[in-house]
């Protein structure tokens, strides 16, 4: 069927279950699912060539949650994850459970842009960040004393890996009401850019809220 669409000129849009993180290839193995949740998984899972692949989003919170176990080196276990956790609803639909919170990782975010070629970034949940003084984003690790910015491929190196953050001012203004990036607080702008810098990737969508509309298209 999606060959005889694709021959007919139709366009498919994929859409992924699961984060890079738990590829069965490209995750924290052992702490993975049990197929491709990256882009491979568009050609390994529904037979769809590599060459039939257009555009590749990537959709990311602006800030970093992981379900279950494995390294999580800019995991928040304090009160200020506990309040990423509420304001955001970092609780399973079915299960209840609350998964695990933290600032935004870089480091993680590259990786996964490495190894999906992002043509463009939907940052979601940007709201839940509103009633921050300051907000971190990690920006590199140090393992055994060195400064690593890629992602270690062994896991007893994130185990022990400590992060470098950049410390960016919050905007402290509830932002779900905004429709368009200049609408958006100077500090909310700022951190966008600065995501999309450290990225290379152009930030095309912005979730302001739970809401279908709380959308911003840039």
């Amino acid at each position: 069927f999606l060959h005889k669409e694709l021959a007919a000129g139709k366009r498919i849009l994929v859409e992924g279950a699961n984060a890079l993180m738990l590829d069965i290839d490209f995750g924290t193995y052992p702490y993975v699912t049990s197929s491709n949740t990256g882009i491979g998984g568009v050609c390994t899972g529904l037979g769809i060539p590599p060459s039939k692949i257009g555009n590749v989003i990537g959709v990311a919170k602006a800030y970093t949650t992981r379900v279950g176990g494995g390294p999580f080196p800019s995991e928040l276990t304090d009160a200020v994850g506990q309040k990423l956790r509420d304001v955001g609803a970092e609780y399973g639909v079915t299960t209840g459970r609350p998964r695990r919170c933290g600032w935004l990782d870089m480091v993680v975010l590259r990786y996964s842009n490495m190894v999906n070629g992002y043509t463009s970034i939907n940052l979601t949940k940007l709201d839940v960040l509103d009633a921050f003084d300051e907000i971190r984003v990690a920006v590199s690790y140090a393992i055994n004393g060195k400064e690593v910015t890629s992602f270690p491929a062994d896991l007893d190196d994130l185990e022990t890996a400590t992060v470098k953050y950049v410390t960016l001012p919050g905007w402290k203004e509830n932002i779900s009401k905004c429709r368009s990036f200049d609408e958006l607080p100077e500090k909310c702008q700022a951190y966008v850019r600065f995501i999309e810098r450290g990225l290379g990737v152009p930030v095309k969508w912005i979730g302001v809220g739970a809401g279908r509309e709380e959308m911003i298209s840039l």
